[in-house]
């Protein structure tokens, strides 16, 4: 079984390495092998660019049989707590399209450009299809953007617009289409640093949010590896 572990930055899943180090055998660059299952970690880069064209590069030069997407997120849902680990269902593209003169937003979708229901899309939406198989985190609805959002006018037109949004990242919906596109099972975990508010650093707990993202991805590297 490969597994295909995808992260923007390596601190993200720098804990998650260390286990592998510790139990695994290393048998490359990012990868390590125990019995029948290599599990490999990829590092993008920041941004949806980044994580498209990584994913294409390697989803075309080698089998994979699980992709996970892990990282931290801001939350717009305040149900969620800082540290809380979840596995996001759906995806969008938040921020690909137009500014008009009032100052709205029209995507992609509602200009034409791109039918909402054209495979992988469903009514504009990138779904897990495969989510159903793994229950073991909480489910939230991703928003994917080129910029992080920090000014609270900006906050409230987004918020309005997409009010299922749960989380905001800078990579999912790049990582949806991917492995929709290649019919591949696939996970995007999420571990929440911050709340999508008036941008303020003092207010996230990024290394609370490293730590219970990674305890989660070590709990799944041991179960698929027994």
């Amino acid at each position: 079984m490969n597994i295909l572990i995808v992260s923007a930055t390596p601190f993200e899943i720098q804990p998650l390495e260390q286990h592998l180090e510790k139990h695994f055998v290393k048998s490359g660059p990012y990868q390590f092998q125990r019995g029948n299952v290599q599990v490999s970690l990829l590092i993008t880069g920041v941004g949806l660019p980044l994580m498209g064209y990584a994913m294409g590069r390697v989803l075309g030069a080698k089998e994979v049989n699980l992709a996970i997407n892990a990282g931290i997120a801001g939350a717009f849902n305040t149900s969620l707590k800082i540290g809380d680990v979840v596995q996001v269902v759906s995806e969008r593209f938040a921020d690909l399209g137009v500014q008009e003169a009032d100052g709205s937003f029209t995507d992609v979708h509602e200009m034409g450009l791109i039918d909402p229901d054209l495979a992988p899309f469903a009514k504009g939406r990138l779904i897990n299809t495969s989510s159903e198989a793994f229950s073991f985190l909480p489910k939230a609805h991703g928003l994917s953007v080129n910029r992080v959002h920090g000014y609270p006018a900006d906050i409230g037109s987004i918020r309005k617009k997409y009010p299922d949004a749960d989380v905001e990242s800078m990579e999912g919906a790049a990582f949806f289409y991917a492995c929709l596109l290649e019919q591949i099972p696939f996970l995007e975990i999420r571990s929440i640093s911050n709340y999508v508010e008036a941008r303020n650093r003092e207010n996230w707990d990024v290394p609370l949010a490293i730590e219970r993202l990674n305890g989660v991805l070590v709990e799944v590297v041991k179960t698929v590896s027994q």
